[in-house]
C-alpha cells in the first residue's frame, strides 16, 4: 500500500483522514481524535498532507511537519468539501482534498 496523498478534514474533536494511492484510489479512510491522529501519522510513511487552513490547522500542520510530512494548508475556497460544486457534482471525492491539488500551493 503506497500512500501518495493524504487529506485531513479537521473538526472540533474528531479528524477524518483519507489517504489516496498514486492512481487516486482511496486506500485508507479513518476517523481519529487529535492524539490518535498524531500517533497514526507518526507511524505512516512520509507523504503530502493537505489541510484546510483554519486556526487548528496551524498546530496540526507544525506537528505533522516535525514528523517529516510535506504539509500544505489550503484556503477554504479551494477545498472540495467547501465548494457548492462538490456537493452537486463530485459527491464521491474525499473530504478536505483540494479541487486541484497539483496547482494550488499555499503556505
Amino acid at each position: 500500500m503506497q500512500i501518495h496523498l493524504v487529506g485531513i478534514d479537521l473538526g472540533k474533536t474528531t479528524f477524518h483522514l483519507v489517504a489516496l494511492g498514486a492512481a487516486g484510489k482511496v486506500l485508507v479512510r479513518k476517523k481519529f481524535t487529535q492524539k490518535q491522529l498524531l500517533a497514526y501519522t507518526a507511524n505512516m510513511q512520509t507523504s503530502l498532507i493537505g489541510l484546510e487552513a483554519c486556526s487548528g490547522a496551524h498546530f496540526l500542520g507544525r506537528a505533522l511537519h516535525k514528523q517529516g510530512h510535506d504539509v500544505r494548508l489550503i484556503s477554504a475556497q479551494f477545498v472540495a468539501s467547501s465548494s457548492p460544486t462538490f456537493r452537486r457534482i463530485a459527491r464521491g471525492q474525499p473530504p478536505a482534498l483540494p479541487l486541484s491539488h497539483t496547482t494550488t500551493t499555499t503556505a
